[in-house]
């Protein structure tokens, strides 16, 4: 009797071990989804009547669970990083009336320009501690201090006056509905730059996330260049200092001199 229980125990059991076997050539592990993206331009020619401008992004998803996909558990973040460099932030006090500055603090390599569009409220896409692992929002935008800042007391009020003075110069700027999808696995991300972008070598980066679960990432360059007299003179200026130095001066003379014959009294 207990060969007969075994024998059908074990017939019992060839149907689910044959749906779990493995074929030779099958990755054991599940297909991950995928993340393409390209951009309207891949550079951005700064003239003297620049007042900004759109960039888009299209991208495209791979291997999405199509269920997933229909309820809305699948978000893109698009952004668009400038060039990185130490950025300083002063604070002014009143001292015997007049205003000087009396502190300050430097931050390490943060991006000079940010400008960030995503499918919803990046908030609601996952947790606050992702973001800030990922260095994902003006919010969690890594800021850390150079040198020495005593007991850290005041290094929130920095960190807040510097994201404060670059969303209020146009900098940094943010639109929770840039994001949308244009189909099943096709989205579309609009990005403002803003008329005193710097110059140089920007990046664009999208992240994926997946029921609040960064699933992966793409970037891909954007140079953004100044074209015409403003290159021109950018180039003068740095690659000849001295004969720059010279021609800005025999300008200023012979304006003021122009100046003095056009508006003399007789």
């Amino acid at each position: 009797m207990r060969l007969l229980a075994a024998v059908i125990a074990f017939l019992c059991l060839l149907p689910a071990v044959a749906g779990a076997q493995w074929l030779p050539g099958q990755s054991t592990e599940a297909v991950r989804e995928g993340l393409e993206i390209g951009t309207s331009t891949s550079e951005i020619a700064i003239t003297s009547d620049f007042h900004g401008a759109d960039l888009t992004i299209f991208g495209a998803l791979s291997n999405t669970d199509q269920l997933l996909l229909a309820i809305g558990q699948y978000d893109v973040v698009v952004v668009l990083e400038g060039p990185r460099q130490d950025a300083t932030v002063r604070k002014k006090e009143r001292v015997f009336g007049i205003w000087v500055n009396t502190r300050s603090m430097t931050f390490e390599s943060v991006p000079h320009s940010y400008s960030m569009s995503s499918s919803r409220m990046i908030d609601d896409l996952t947790t606050p501690l992702e973001l800030t692992d990922q260095g994902i929002g003006i919010d969690h935008i890594p800021l850390t201090p150079v040198g020495f800042v005593g007991d850290g007391s005041n290094l929130g009020e920095f960190r807040d006056a510097f994201r404060r003075l670059q969303q209020g110069g146009g900098f940094y700027d943010r639109n929770p509905s840039g994001v949308r999808f244009v189909s099943s696995n096709l989205f579309k991300a609009s990005l403002r730059l803003p008329a005193n972008i710097p110059n140089g070598v920007h990046t664009v980066r999208a992240y994926l996330f997946k029921s609040g679960n960064l699933v992966t990432q793409e970037s891909l360059p954007l140079r953004v260049i100044k074209t015409g007299i403003e290159q021109t003179i950018t180039d003068a200026a740095h690659g000849q200092p001295i004969l720059y130095g010279f021609a800005s001066v025999a300008l200023a003379v012979i304006t003021g001199w122009g100046a003095s014959l056009i508006f003399r009294k007789d």
